[in-house]
């Protein structure tokens, strides 16, 4: 049997070597996505506070990241406090995050002139700890900046989101490059869900986890963001109208 004096000094090196691998911040609690399908294939159901995050647009999204912004927007929503949000060109569309669930009350927003002030902000707001949610729009992400990033939200314990936008395709290529996220997301629009009039419906989305630390990768098609910052699974197959699983080869019922 172990001495209870060696039990005390193994589970004081556990407690601090989770530490230093962001036990820490996981910790101090997780946002579920309120999808199951999401949330189960994630270490501990959700997205770490006190962890940094990456999201980037997929296809002809990667650059201008409308889709991946909107995904950005949500999650800093249902943080439920308020968000930091640090760009270097003023192009942010405040009606936009707000049917996403971010409307301008809970918002700071801070320009700064070039990547290299960004990055400094954006720390200082991740280690403040007033902020719930901190993003920052940036083309690139060193691995010694993004650790930086990382220790400095695991001192706030807050969620931090690097959100990766880039001037030409070709520099999306940077988003495969290592850094020290916790998860790294892409956000590809789709098509939008069909009405049973003209019209436009909700947004799709096609989410891919790209890379999720004590996780496994994964895609799942997603209907957009709502008024309150969460997402949706479409309707399945098995619940369209009977003239709809005729027309897919089901049977009628």
């Amino acid at each position: 049997m172990t001495n209870p004096a060696v039990r005390t000094v193994l589970a004081d090196l556990r407690t601090r070597i989770g530490s230093l691998e962001g036990g820490a911040a996981c910790r101090r609690g997780v946002l579920p996505f309120g999808v199951p399908e999401i949330d189960r294939r994630l270490p501990g159901g959700g997205l770490a506070f006190g962890g940094l995050h990456e999201v980037a647009g997929g296809g002809n999204g990667a650059v201008d990241g409308a889709a991946a912004a909107l995904f950005a927007a949500g999650i800093a929503a249902r943080t439920g406090g308020a968000v930091l949000w640090c760009v270097t060109r003023a192009d942010l569309f405040a009606p936009a995050l707000a049917q996403a669930g971010l409307p301008p009350g809970r918002v700071v927003h801070l320009e700064t002139g070039d990547e290299g002030d960004l990055l400094a902000c954006f720390e200082d707001g991740l280690r403040h700890g007033g902020p719930s949610a901190v993003v920052a729009e940036v083309a690139r992400l060193p691995m010694v900046a993004s650790r930086r990033l990382m220790l400095a939200a695991e001192t706030g314990g807050g969620i931090g989101i690097v959100l990766r936008r880039w001037s030409r395709q070709g520099q999306a290529t940077d988003f495969g490059q290592p850094t020290a996220s916790l998860t790294r997301w892409r956000v590809t629009a789709s098509a939008s869900a069909p009405l049973p009039v003209p019209g436009v419906g909700r947004s799709r989305w096609r989410l891919e986890l790209v890379r999720c630390r004590a996780g496994e990768s994964f895609e799942v098609e997603v209907e957009a963001c709502d008024g309150q910052g969460r997402l949706a699974l479409p309707a399945a197959l098995a619940d369209r109208s009977a003239p709809a699983r005729r027309r897919f080869g089901g049977a009628a019922g």
